[in-house]
């Protein structure tokens, strides 16, 4: 008796891993730690990615960076991230640019192929910072947050590897009160 009942704990616990190591394959969760997306994303919106590498113009991506972990930053992680022994920072941007594209930033404006991007979900109406690309190299991608003078990006740190990418946002799960889609 006592051996079918540990039995059947011993499965459930199996299936749950299984379970659980299938659906992390496909999505990972996440939590904002910065303001440099703001005011798309606030610090403590917890996000849901997509662990994808097919990457659009427009989307949301979280990439790992060389950039090391504050002590303080440290601190802020949670149990996982700790176990992970997480070093270096992640980070989360909009994609500006993709393979294959010319972009320009002049006089705080930003062009992509010859053309004006409106940017609607910005904070401020200047992006700092004078840049010309003639031609996105493949595999890479051109990144900047929302929170254009806040923000650590592509204008210094260069293109992205698309490999780096963790993910695009799919939906935003916390607080309750912005749940949905993200864009």
């Amino acid at each position: 008796m006592v051996k079918k009942e540990v039995w059947e704990w011993i499965k459930s616990i199996v299936l749950a891993v299984v379970i659980s190591l299938v659906i992390t394959s496909f999505i990972t969760p996440l939590e904002v730690y910065s303001i440099s997306m703001n005011p798309t994303l606030v610090e403590h919106d917890y996000l849901i990615l997509q662990n994808t590498h097919k990457i659009e113009k427009g989307d949301i991506v979280s990439f790992e960076t060389d950039i090391p972990m504050e002590p303080d930053e440290l601190g802020q992680l949670n149990w996982i991230q700790r176990l992970k022994d997480v070093k270096t920072k992640n980070l989360i941007k909009r994609v500006i640019a993709v393979e294959g594209d010319e972009l320009l930033i002049e006089n705080g404006r930003v062009y992509v192929n010859g053309v004006e991007q409106q940017e609607e979900y910005i904070n401020e109406d200047y992006t700092p910072g004078d840049i010309h690309i003639d031609n996105v190299p493949a595999g890479k991608i051109f990144v900047m947050g929302d929170n254009r003078s806040h923000s650590l990006d592509s204008r210094n740190l260069g293109l992205v590897d698309v490999e780096k990418v963790q993910g695009k946002v799919l939906v935003r799960v916390l607080p309750v009160s912005k749940i949905g889609k993200v864009e």
